[in-house]
């Protein structure tokens, strides 16, 4: 009996290691993206608004996974 409580305890840690890699990685993800608008914005005035589409719509999808690592989190 006592076992599986340190198992549940050991997951519980698992998860948090596991939702704080998601988080990184969101934020590293989030920061290329933006770096990558920046540039070309910096190459090519005109086409801001094509890219800054663009960055909106990968910026939301690369959050949503960081969000389901919370998710992921929460339920472990």
């Amino acid at each position: 009996m006592i076992l599986a409580q340190g198992v549940g305890e050991l997951g519980s840690s698992i998860a948090a290691i596991g939702y704080g890699t998601a988080a990184i990685g969101g934020g590293v993800g989030a920061g290329l993206i933006w770096a990558a608008v920046i540039n070309g914005t910096a190459r090519q005035p005109e086409a801001q608004g094509k890219l800054m589409g663009i960055a909106w719509i990968s910026y939301v999808l690369v959050e949503v996974l960081a969000l389901i690592g919370l998710v992921l989190f929460f339920i472990a």
